[in-house]
């Protein structure tokens, strides 16, 4: 049992770390009881609110009552007086007479309560006294009756710190367990294995010739049409608008429910504003998202796929290539530009935090092209050469560190935003000063 959870691990000077499993023992019933927290106040809250609320929408039978009274019903509680709406009423059901002082649903239960005296006096401010109003029963308990009914934004509102514990909770317990017993070395490493087994599909190579030198399996595992390999793109425009689709959908998923709310209070002739002016800030954003997300679909619709082939992989400084472009579309480009360029990333931690930074150290014009007309059914094809520097430094990637090469395609259309595209490539360096390998 020591040797599989020990309290603590080996000695380094005069303290000890500690056990890497018993924090991670920690952190899953950190985020467990998260969960378990956020699953439970859920509960209460349908238990308590959802429920009745649902009950006294659908279940409740309508009928005629007479206002007896208005008043404003007060209690102590923690952070002082706390106000609520009662009405006192009177209707008739099976020739059986009842009075009851009551609101809503939640009045009804004993609850109801707020801290604002003269929102309760508004409240009560809605029924007259000696008039008929409408009033909702329950057919099993004729004394449980409400004036007013519908959903309150409160309630949906309150759901967001438990759905938030349930999320946070949840998310963090599966990466917890995911990564039990696992330590962020020995994920670099296992990652460092499988890359040095990876076959190249170019040219037969089982290994790459340089360690730590990116195998280029996935550029040259596709064939060019018109070139050696056609290189893959980074970051596909497709996944990108799918994305911003998930966000839009997500986002006014969430506020038409508020929205439905805030009509169905103005149809019933009770308008709550205050829930209308909190609504529409983010109803706004809301309809904001929608805006962009269909002009981003015009744009990668009207863009079309851009496609870039490379005589031959991996690279090698000194060196001259031929670069194939096909761009498709429906759009005239006020300028297209390819570029070769070389960033330096370096990976490093700040407290618990892992953070990247990147930095452009290279950049050579390939090829610029002004008033480029791209029509449908006939994609814009040319061809240029790309000479790798003498004494560049070659591809690279640590576990801290990374050196990548990239073929970037930028086009700046008409009326449309500008768009960039990146195509990996990788530079091996020269050996022992030999032009070939």
């Amino acid at each position: 049992m020591a040797r599989s959870f020990r309290l603590y691990e080996k000695k380094r000077g005069n303290r000890r770390t500690g056990s890497s499993k018993l924090g991670t023992a920690g952190e899953a019933v950190f985020f467990a009881a998260l969960a378990l927290l956020g699953c439970g106040g859920l509960a209460v809250l349908f238990v308590t609110w959802v429920i009745p609320e649902w009950r006294a929408n659908h279940q409740f039978a309508r009928g005629v009552c007479t206002v007896l009274k208005t008043q404003v019903g007060e209690k102590q509680g923690d952070d002082g007086t706390l106000y609520r709406p009662e009405v006192q009423i009177e209707y008739e059901i099976d020739g059986v007479t009842y009075r009851v002082s009551t609101y809503d649903i939640h009045t009804v239960r004993g609850d109801g309560y707020g801290t604002d005296r003269d929102d309760a006096e508004a409240m009560c401010g809605r029924f007259d006294q000696g008039e008929e109003y409408v009033v909702y029963y329950d057919p099993s308990d004729p004394y449980v009756a409400v004036v007013i009914w519908g959903s309150s934004w409160r309630v949906w509102l309150s759901m967001i710190v438990p759905v938030s514990l349930v999320l946070i909770g949840g998310g963090g317990l599966v990466y917890t367990l995911a990564g039990w017993g696992k330590s962020a070395e020995r994920r670099a490493a296992i990652v460092q294995q499988a890359a040095q087994f990876a076959p190249f599909s170019g040219n037969g190579a089982s290994k790459p010739d340089f360690p730590y030198v990116p195998v280029p399996t996935n550029i040259t595992n596709s064939p060019g049409t018109k070139l050696a390999f056609r290189l893959p793109v980074v970051g596909s425009p497709a996944w990108a608008l799918s994305a911003w689709l998930v966000a839009c959908l997500l986002w006014n998923g969430l506020v038409s429910v508020f929205v439905v709310i805030v009509i169905g209070s103005f149809v019933e002739g009770h308008p709550d504003w205050l829930l209308a002016i909190f609504t529409l800030p983010f109803a706004l954003l809301g309809i904001g998202l929608i805006a962009f997300f269909v002009r981003q679909l015009l744009v990668t619709t009207g863009v079309g796929p851009t496609l870039v082939e490379v005589s031959d992989q991996p690279l090698q400084p000194g060196k001259r290539y031929r670069l194939f472009l096909s761009q498709t579309g429906r759009l005239k480009l006020d300028r297209l530009e390819l570029l070769l360029v070389c960033d330096e990333g370096a990976t490093f931690r700040h407290g618990t935090d892992a953070r990247t930074e990147t930095r452009r150290v290279y950049e050579q014009p390939l090829l610029c092209r002004d008033g480029v007309e791209v029509t449908g059914g006939v994609p814009f094809q040319t061809e240029c050469e790309l000479a790798v520097p003498a004494g560049a430094m070659h591809s690279f990637k640590s576990g801290h560190n990374e050196v990548t090469w990239r073929i970037l395609v930028k086009g700046s259309p008409a009326r449309w935003p500008d768009f960039e595209r990146s195509f990996p490539v990788i530079v091996y360096p020269s050996v022992n000063g030999k032009s070939d390998r």
